[in-house]
């Protein structure tokens, strides 16, 4: 879809940025180094130290991609990347460097759309707690394995009973149904103790203390809606305000890694494109893997090798390529590597390993010149013919064409209100989910105290667990539901499946409709089922 680009204040990109073979110029050595579009989805890795240029080779980059057509999505830690949304000033430095290169220098802006996940400098940024999935959820939390299992159950349990789980307040409340009722639940699910609830609701407390509030909840994020072009046919480049968010790193690193998992989830296979269909930045890659345990790290792995034939790229940017782990590091073909100091051992030992992953040079002594780099200067390595790296080259980075340097509050806000999703995302919609059923059941069935609050009263119609499920029961084939009530996705797997805790404590009594359904049907079914974000790796 296109979007209707601001008015610009200059003309348009140099013709330097992307050339017509199908490249971007990002720097130049012996010779022009060009990153070829169509080794754009094998990702790359950015690294170096503190204040070497990574930052600008990033917009380099972003800029290229975007004047190739191919819409990007960056994180934008310190605000430096918001220049792009600028026109950029023909500065004696940028003009003489050009110049150097034998390049014009023509100052540009691009078209951008400003995010911020707690919606203050940019488009809000959602998703329910159904699509962030247990195990995402779980590491945000920092859970134990047992914590984790709970969890697991309660999400199980909430798909089971139609109970849509779409913020804070409907996992609290789907917790401590869980908790009232491990008796039932511990005879189909193994042990669910108060205790271990209880951490869980005080980590959601903590998650809520640092802002996740804002995240969870609806309208959740269209994917698609990062992949679009402006009126010139130019890239849209979509710019996530983090420096809030990088002050909760494990957020930062979650959220990041569920929106690649829902690119791969929701895109279809397309194979090795010409170009990509969106290119994706991760600054502070590092956070993605800190602390991360290997059943999550094997995911991590599996969603960078298998998103590349979704036509995506993914470009990590962080400071030493140790950083990275190696089942990862090799599926990144395209290398930029900026000045690293060589200190201390652990600083030699990765000067070492960034030169290690460069195809040698027989001209370049490749680790000493890693610790002599000047500002602006990298060593590169791009995929070139059938898809084999370059040889390293040490290479001065071209300067971008848009501003370099931070917006400010004001120009930022104008871009936002001219966005064309203005609007879309804007306004917070608190639909009617597993809190509200849960709230709406207790009054039907007559207890006592809302289900969240401990100490539950058991209701007339066979208290616990049993009184609830006829309470959603009723809920999903209508007794309860005003007409033209439109049912979640969850509510319409339960009608079609009744399975585990409501065969077992129900004594079978949709056992029959366990029936299996065909077609598009049959995969929202799967996809309800498996609920987690990875579900679609989780399924090969």
């Amino acid at each position: 879809m296109a979007a209707k680009a601001p008015t610009k204040a200059s003309p348009k990109a140099a013709p330097a940025t992307a050339n017509p073979k199908g490249g971007i110029v990002v720097g130049k050595s012996t010779k022009y180094e060009v990153l070829d579009l169509k080794f754009g989805n094998r990702h790359g890795l950015v690294t170096g130290a503190t204040g070497t240029g990574k930052t600008v080779t990033l917009q380099v980059l972003a800029e290229g991609f975007a004047q190739a057509g191919v819409p990007v999505f960056a994180a934008d830690i310190k605000g430096d990347l918001s220049g792009v949304s600028a026109a950029g000033e023909a500065k004696d430095a940028f003009v003489k460097r050009a110049q150097a290169m034998g390049l014009p220098y023509q100052p540009d802006q691009f078209t951008t759309v400003f995010w911020d996940v707690f919606g203050s400098q940019g488009h809000p940024i959602r998703a329910t707690m159904s699509e962030m999935g247990p195990l995402l959820l779980s590491r945000l939390l920092q859970l134990n394995d047992t914590q984790e299992g709970v969890l697991n159950i309660a999400f199980r349990v909430a798909d089971e009973q139609g109970l849509a789980l779409l913020d804070l307040k409907d996992l609290r409340a789907m917790l401590n149904l869980v908790a009232e009722n491990a008796a039932e639940l511990q005879k189909v699910y193994g042990n669910v103790s108060a205790a271990t609830v209880g951490t869980i609701q005080r980590q959601l407390l903590v998650l809520e203390n640092q802002g996740a509030t804002s995240f969870f909840g609806e309208p959740a994020l269209d994917i698609n809606d990062f992949m679009r072009v402006d009126r010139d046919g130019r890239g849209v480049i979509n710019i996530l305000s983090a420096d809030k968010l990088i002050a909760n790193p494990r957020l930062y690193a979650t959220f990041l890694l569920w929106m690649l998992s829902e690119l791969f989830e929701k895109l279809p296979e397309i194979g090795d494109p010409e170009k990509p269909k969106l290119v994706f930045f991760f600054d502070e890659a590092h956070l993605l893997f800190n602390d991360a345990p290997k059943p999550l790290l094997e995911k991590i792995e599996q969603v960078v090798r298998l998103v590349r034939s979704k036509g995506v790229g993914v470009f990590l940017v962080t400071q030493n390529p140790l950083d990275v782990p190696e089942t990862v590091l090799a599926q990144l073909g395209n290398r930029v590597q900026h000045a690293l100091r060589a200190f201390t051992p652990r600083d030699q030992k990765a000067v070492k390993a960034a030169a290690d992953t460069f195809r040698p040079n027989p001209k370049l002594n490749t680790a000493q010149i890693i610790t002599e780099l000047g500002k602006g200067e990298a060593l590169v390595s791009f995929l070139e013919g059938n898809g084999v790296p370059s040889m390293v080259e040490r290479t001065m980075i071209r300067a971008p064409s848009a501003r370099l340097g931070t917006v400010t509050v004001a120009e930022r806000n104008a871009t936002t209100a001219a966005s064309p999703l203005m609007g879309k995302y804007d306004t917070a919609v608190d639909a009617e989910s597993a809190y509200e059923i849960l709230q709406k059941r207790i009054r039907n069935t007559g207890a006592t105290t809302a289900p969240g609050t401990p100490g539950q009263a058991q209701d007339g119609q066979g208290g616990g667990l049993l009184g609830q499920i006829g309470g959603v029961l009723g809920s999903i084939f209508g007794t309860n539901r005003s007409r033209g009530t439109r049912l979640t996705t969850g509510q319409l797997v339960t009608r079609e499946i009744t399975r585990s805790v409501t065969n077992r404590v129900a004594g079978k009594l949709a056992a029959d409709l366990g029936k299996s359904l065909g077609g598009s049907v049959g995969g929202t079914i799967g996809r309800a089922i498996v609920r987690g974000t990875l579900g679609g790796i989780l399924r090969r």
